[in-house]
């Protein structure tokens, strides 16, 4: 663990320099060590795939003394056993929303139909919120379908999109600029203000996408928009 100043009130916790299943995990054991300790003056807690940002009270530490007592007290091999909340999303897959469907079908030599298969046949660990609330990484999907961002990002990815970008893939909350491969829409809200975490998605959900028809897709508020 790399202990590093990130302001006059708070601290990084860095696990390693690379996106891996491997470091993921060890952050993962390490968030929730901390959050199962419950120290006093500990005023959030925010896990990425590498890191932890940590917000504390400096009229209860200085920054020596809380780093010796993170130090002390953080369990790497420490082990959840509360039950994971399964998050089920229904995903229409059509290619007017999937706007990246065939070109991953060249790319990696499947079929529209097999990549849909394989991207929703398994449930995805929640490992980290990012850039927007809401914005959850999800990992890891199968080799077969994992291709790398695109080369040009586009301005606009519509709310709801399902993409992928190498392992990881994602729900965009709310329309915004992205580079990841488009293969599919949600009508599912990600991002809700009145709810106290913004999200229903936090670290420590599974996530499973399933497959709904166009007229489904339609009926649960959905939009078509290219």
């Amino acid at each position: 663990m790399i202990f590093k100043i990130a302001s006059v009130d708070s601290l990084v916790i860095y696990f390693g320099n690379e996106i891996s299943e491997d470091i993921a995990s060890i952050v993962q054991k390490a968030y929730f060590s901390l959050k199962n300790l419950n120290i006093e003056g500990i005023r959030e807690i925010i896990p990425s795939y590498t890191s932890i940002y940590i917000l504390y009270d400096i009229f209860k530490y200085d920054y020596s003394s809380f780093v010796e007592i993170l130090k002390n007290n953080i369990d790497l091999d420490y082990q959840d056993n509360s039950v994971k909340e399964i998050i089920n999303i229904d995903v229409y897959y059509g290619e007017e929303v999937g706007l990246d469907l065939n070109d991953m079908s060249l790319k990696t030599n499947l079929s529209i139909e097999e990549i849909i298969e394989i991207h929703s046949s398994k449930s995805y660990d929640v490992y980290a919120i990012g850039f927007s609330p809401g914005f959850a990484f999800l990992a890891s999907v199968d080799k077969k379908i994992a291709i790398p961002r695109l080369s040009s990002p586009r301005k606009s990815i519509p709310k709801g999109s399902v993409a992928i970008a190498d392992t990881q893939t994602a729900v965009y909350p709310q329309q915004s600029p992205g580079g990841w491969n488009i293969i599919g829409r949600t009508a599912m809200e990600l991002f809700d203000k009145n709810l106290e975490k913004l999200s229903p998605l936090s670290v420590g959900h599974k996530v499973k996408f399933n497959p709904i028809s166009k007229e489904e897709f339609l009926s649960q508020g959905g939009v078509i928009w290219v």
